[in-house]
């Protein structure tokens, strides 16, 4: 993928699964072995900035022509996996989805109603042919979903500062957790759940989240990355942010008062990304 811009993009975060390259078809599986090789892989950036640079276009291109040949790769235990890209399978949910987020005289501004209803048949037609495509990452704007938490453990946080001044590396915050792990974490955290608090978006998150989860290999790594979000939070603040701990907290409470503590933990959460959401209708 050819770098379009050296700006940052700072509103998003990823939950990704990275599969053992037997988990993939056999002509899968060529490509990705070729591909861990390389040494000038793509970032998430890159990925962001080649979709905003399409949407500059009249008419925009919402969705790309193509799917993408790209990948995150890391090495677990001695074994290559990868996480695809899939953009443009991402691209199609995403543009389903922007209907939740934008009036209709916003979201006709930003991509004409034309161009959203031929993206829309694309999909349609695409998913006939492959009913059973999954994306390997999830994107959230301007907030890292309290659900995502539940997946990771304080202990697999990794959190790098960064460096100062043109060419150093950017701040990081990320957790890293086997897929086993992030499954048990699923189903001890939708039973405490469903003691503390009542039905809802948050229990309603974690059974989605694990249940796309039951569709990998079961040696994949999970990855919860705050990716972009660390340039839209202080410093001070990221180093400080320990979200997965609250989450914990207020799962593990004992009884008999795990419903205060499920939303103590929940209300700093809230306050804790609230100003970060401010800033998607900022000027």
């Amino acid at each position: 993928m050819p770098k379009v811009s050296s700006v940052i993009v700072p509103y998003a975060a990823y939950l990704r699964v990275y599969e053992p390259l037997a988990a993939f078809p056999d002509d899968e599986r060529a490509h990705w072995t070729r591909y861990a090789r390389r040494t000038d892989l793509p970032s998430y950036q890159d990925e962001l900035r080649r979709s905003l640079a399409d949407l500059l276009p009249t008419p925009p291109v919402a969705v790309p022509v193509h799917e993408s040949a790209d990948a995150f790769v890391t090495e677990v235990d001695g074994v290559v996996c990868v996480c695809p890209w899939r953009t443009r399978l991402r691209g199609w949910q995403a543009l389903g989805e922007l209907a939740e987020d934008f009036p209709e005289p916003v979201l006709d501004a930003l991509i004409p109603p034309v161009v959203r209803r031929q993206s829309a048949l694309d999909y349609e037609r695409w998913r006939e042919r492959n009913p059973d495509a999954r994306p390997w990452i999830r994107t959230a704007t301007w907030q890292v979903p309290i659900n995502w938490f539940v997946l990771v453990s304080d202990g697999e946080r990794e959190y790098d500062r960064g460096g100062d001044g043109e060419g150093a590396a950017a701040p990081m915050l990320r957790y890293r957790t086997p897929m086993v792990q992030a499954r048990r974490r699923v189903a001890r955290g939708l039973r405490a759940l469903k003691e503390a608090v009542d039905e809802g978006p948050l229990i309603d998150g974690l059974v989605d989240v694990g249940r796309w989860l039951e569709e990998f290999h079961p040696r994949s790594l999970v990855e919860l990355d705050y990716g972009g979000l660390v340039h839209a939070l202080p410093a001070g603040e990221l180093e400080d942010d320990h979200s997965a701990a609250d989450v914990a907290e207020g799962i593990e409470a004992p009884r008999p008062r795990p419903r205060a503590a499920a939303g103590a933990a929940y209300g700093r959460l809230v306050e804790r990304w609230r100003a970060v959401r401010d800033r998607r209708s900022a000027n």
